[in-house]
Order: C-alpha cells, then sequence, then structure tokens
C-alpha cells in the first residue's frame, strides 16, 4: 500500500520559516512528478510547487521567490522550504505524487495533510 506522509507544519508568525517533508513509501519503482498543494478555508486546492523526475520545477505565483521544493530519489522524500511567510499562506499543504509501483500501475496518491498556520 503506497502512502504519503507529510511532516513539518505548524505555527509560525509572518516573516518566518517552515519547512515541510513529504515520505513516499510502499512498493514504489518509480516516483515521477511531486508537488505541493495546498487547500485555505473556503477555497479550491491550488497548486503550489511541483517537482519533476529531472528536477524542473514550477511554483505558483504567490510563492515564487519565497518558497524552494527539492527531492530526495534516494530517498524518496520531497520538501517545502518556506521563507518569509505570511497569513495568506495559512492551508492544509498536501503532498502528491505521480509514483509507478509494482502493484498497481501508475497513479496519483495523496498525503493526508498538514496545517500550516501564519499569524499577522
Amino acid at each position: 500500500q503506497v502512502q504519503l506522509v507529510e511532516s513539518g507544519g505548524g505555527l509560525a508568525q509572518a516573516g518566518e520559516s517552515l519547512r515541510l517533508s513529504c515520505v513516499a513509501s510502499g512498493l514504489i519503482f518509480r516516483i515521477n512528478d511531486m508537488g505541493w498543494y495546498r487547500q485555505a478555508p473556503g477555497k479550491q486546492r491550488e497548486s503550489v510547487a511541483v517537482i519533476t523526475s529531472g528536477g524542473r520545477t514550477n511554483y505558483a505565483d504567490s510563492v515564487k521567490g519565497r518558497f524552494t521544493i527539492s527531492r530526495d530519489n534516494a530517498k524518496n522524500t520531497v520538501s517545502l522550504q518556506m521563507h518569509s511567510l505570511k497569513p495568506e499562506d495559512t492551508a492544509v499543504y498536501y503532498c502528491n505524487g505521480d509514483l509507478s509501483t509494482y502493484n498497481s500501475g501508475r497513479d496519483r496518491y495523496w498525503g493526508q495533510g498538514t496545517q500550516v498556520t501564519v499569524s499577522s
């Protein structure tokens, strides 16, 4: 069974930094794109940052220059370093992975989410 487990959320003040991490486990033989999404109360889930298997990155305009996504293929992890946090960054952050598995083929998987709250 494939699982994505996030960690690192919490409470921060505006201007501070947080780092989110996500570990993928299970019968995985290839991790394709991985990304971070977020959903604020009353809003739709949105893409924050995506990183391809080759290391190419793409960011939402609202986080460019403040957030950095990275991955460690050997450890099946993806991280999101967040600097200069703003109250509008408050949301539940979800890890997403496009994974190829031995028993279920290729599919997209979601983590359970981690809360990030930024106070002004």
